[in-house]
């Protein structure tokens, strides 16, 4: 039995050169494989290999990849644009021949707009582009594959509690079925007294109507009919939960399995005979919702 959650978070880093990065993936419950993705300006070009390794990887859920990168700026280069100092120097010495103009100062040469001068930083060539890609999504690899070990883990903690929840269904089934056989004399005594009041009606029934009438009264006394079926749900979800494992998610259907459960828990209350039995029928349906609840996070 290997059961996965929806619900799990996990991150990987790397770097490579003077880029470091940072990939997260944290998945919730959803009723297909819904994911949203969020990269970098600059980094759109991971988008598509990255939700298509989302694909491969996981089955259903609401997922959530972030892209974090952050670049090393390397020291760059400082140059001094001599030409504009020597067009600066020669319009001061013009200035200074018609008028009493203090000689500038170096830094305040050095402060005018232009004179110093950063080289560009070298971009990235192709080969240096997708190497640096395929690092990022062996990264994204990584996080992907803690992913789908957190929500083991998860799935692991939700099988105990599921296994606790058929077993309570279970032992409530088996209660019940001990309760509708001990009060057959209470469904006797109903029978007849309706029976009765059917036999005095005026004008008389006919034979086929009597029989109609009869069969209604059988079938809404006897609940065998959805313990049998209960039976038949707590076999099914014990065998759901031993075929689960990878490329077999199991949630949709144990979802399908706890309506089948709460419909005939539903019917046993509307058939029950006695309070005791209605009792049971109630708990039935609140241990069926709460397993369900659980199913909610189920793969």
């Amino acid at each position: 039995m290997s059961i996965a959650s929806m619900t799990g978070y996990a991150r990987a880093d790397g770097s490579d050169g003077a880029v470091s990065f940072v990939w997260e993936a944290r998945s919730v419950n959803g009723r297909a494989l819904e994911t949203r993705l969020r990269v970098p300006s600059g980094y759109e070009r991971l988008e598509h290999p990255a939700r298509a390794m989302v694909s491969e990887t996981l089955r259903r859920g609401s997922v959530s990849v972030s892209l974090q990168v952050a670049e090393r700026r390397t020291q760059q280069a400082v140059r001094i644009n001599r030409e504009l100092v020597r067009d600066l120097l020669a319009v001061i010495d013009e200035l200074r021949t018609h008028g009493d103009i203090a000689p500038p100062s170096a830094d305040g040469l050095l402060r005018v707009r232009g004179v110093i001068e950063e080289d560009a930083a070298r971009a990235l060539s192709e080969e240096e582009v997708a190497a640096l890609d395929a690092k990022m999504l062996d990264t994204l690899r990584q996080a992907l594959r803690g992913l789908v070990d957190a929500r083991a883990a998860e799935g692991a903690r939700l099988a105990v509690m599921l296994e606790g929840h058929v077993a309570t269904i279970a032992a409530l089934r088996d209660k019940a079925a001990s309760r509708a056989a001990a009060q057959g004399e209470l469904i006797r005594a109903r029978f007849a007294a309706q029976l009765a009041d059917i036999l005095e009606r005026v004008p008389p029934l006919t034979p086929e109507r009597m029989a109609q009438e009869i069969a209604i009264l059988v079938g809404k006394a006897d609940v065998r009919e959805e313990l049998d079926r209960l039976q038949a749900h707590i076999a099914a979800a014990h065998e759901l939960m031993k075929a689960a494992g990878p490329g077999n998610p199991i949630g949709r259907k144990f979802d399908f399995l706890c309506q089948e459960f709460n419909r005939e828990a539903n019917t046993l209350c509307s058939k029950s005979a006695d309070i005791e039995l209605t009792r049971i029928g109630i708990e039935l349906k609140s241990a069926v919702e709460q397993m369900r609840e659980q199913v909610q996070n189920v793969e």
